[in-house]
């Protein structure tokens, strides 16, 4: 049985995929007049660069966790 802390993770590694992959399909085509484009680059760079930081954080803490709540998660 998961933990509210595992379900929580669980839910937030999904939430992180689903803006990576929305990032990935909504790439402006560089090819493109800068006029044409709906987003600025370097905000979707920064915005790419938070989520990739965010899911390595989460991949840590799960690596580290232990069967009694570990040093990555705390067991309450």
């Amino acid at each position: 049985m998961s933990t509210p802390d595992e379900q929580f993770l669980g839910a937030l590694e999904v939430e992180v995929d689903a803006g990576l992959a929305m990032i990935e399909s909504g790439r402006p085509d560089p090819a493109a007049a800068p006029a044409q484009w709906t987003d600025d680059p370097a905000e979707i760079e920064y915005e790419e660069a938070s989520l990739r930081s965010l899911r390595g954080a989460i991949e840590a803490l799960e690596e580290h966790h232990g069967p009694e709540g570990g040093p990555g998660l705390r067991a309450d």
